[in-house]
């Protein structure tokens, strides 16, 4: 899966044994699914998933790892997905948009690579495909050129100096995906507020972004990958031009509180997990009042980690002078879990011991 900042990959087995503790085979609400890492481990372990997001790219992995079904795409027949992806990866190169506005009007990439990326999208494109084979080529590409990027992992900028894996020839694989194991699971391109109030699900899992660091922003080449909308762009970085005006309130320090209380009173699912961390605008007491006002009984797990290796380049101004160094090497994840059920959150809380705070 591509590097993310705000990836639960360090925190994924803790949320699976949560969820797990709760409801083995239970329906998990994921509205802010993002890669689809924890909708794909949840997935794994038996539970149906519905997972969303606000942007496209994060709707098209999530089709890919929780929607799609590896027995129904991986058939080893003339038009499996296998065959597609040795088909793409034949494709003489063709440089287009891509090569263009993330090669050479800025420095992403290499031009050889992007434009055997370029040649990908467009064989993507110029098929009939149904949404999910569409979304695992497409992610196939996403998670390839990720792998051959010359950033410390957002794309907010670009290294001066390339990085060492940015020569290596890009190659698209299969994404990992997995089989249902009962109900299909699904995804969808929408709000979170919105996704948790129509969902009945057992639980909620419920991962916001935590300060005023944009997801559109930080990954606005893999949003236009999936659209394949070829944008206006802006700046140095080249970002789309509608990174200017797509917002979020939980991004905003003045609003992000209010969104949290909307968020969690729109809930239809019985039980919560919420994953925040002490980076966030929202402090720890103040979503632990938040949660105690919509359910009866609370526990909170923590984890500790390193931060995002982005933190060490330091701070830098909307020009892209240094203004500052880097602070804390580390952070504290935490995990809310709020139900009415004292007996769920005692066998929560038993069985988490080692994560209580």
């Amino acid at each position: 899966m591509i590097k993310y900042l705000g990836s639960k990959k360090n925190l994924t087995a803790m949320i699976s044994a949560l969820c797990f503790h709760i409801k083995p085979d239970g329906t998990v609400v994921d509205p802010f699914s993002g890669t689809g890492r924890v909708g794909l481990a949840l997935k794994a372990m038996g539970h149906k998933v519905v997972c969303g997001d606000h942007n496209h790219y994060a709707y098209t992995l999530g089709m890919c790892h929780v929607q799609a079904d590896l027995k129904v795409h991986d058939t080893g027949g003339s038009d499996s997905i296998r065959s597609l992806l040795r088909e793409m990866n034949s494709l003489p190169p063709s440089s287009g948009y891509f090569t263009q506005t993330f090669c050479k009007e800025s420095r992403f990439f290499q031009p050889s690579n992007g434009a055997i990326i370029d040649a990908a999208r467009d064989f993507v494109e110029s098929l009939n495909l149904d949404a999910e084979r569409k979304a695992i080529l497409v992610t196939s590409i996403i998670e390839a050129a990720d792998k051959v990027d010359s950033t410390v992992g957002i794309q907010m900028a670009y290294l001066k100096s390339w990085a060492d894996r940015a020569h290596n020839k890009v190659e698209f694989l299969l994404p990992e995906m997995k089989t249902a194991q009962k109900n299909k699971c699904e995804a969808h391109h929408e709000d979170a507020i919105m996704l948790v109030k129509r969902i009945d699900a057992d639980i909620a899992y419920l991962d916001p972004p935590y300060n005023q660091h944009k997801y559109l922003g930080n990954y606005h080449i893999w949003e236009t990958l999936s659209l394949w909308d070829k944008p206006a762009t802006y700046g140095v970085a080249k970002k789309r031009i509608d990174c200017k005006d797509r917002t979020s309130d939980f991004n905003s320090k003045t609003k992000a509180k209010t969104a949290i209380e909307t968020l969690i009173k729109s809930c239809k699912a019985p039980n919560i997990v919420l994953s925040y961390n002490n980076e966030g605008h929202v402090t720890e007491d103040e979503i632990k009042a938040i949660l105690s006002s919509a359910r009866s009984e609370l526990v909170v797990f923590a984890y500790d980690h390193k931060r995002h290796v982005g933190h060490k380049i330091g701070v830098f101004n909307p020009k892209g002078e240094k203004v500052g160094e880097a602070s804390h090497p580390r952070t504290t994840e935490y995990m809310f879990f709020a139900t009415d059920d004292k007996t769920t959150v005692d066998r929560a809380r038993r069985n988490m011991a080692q994560y209580l705070l």
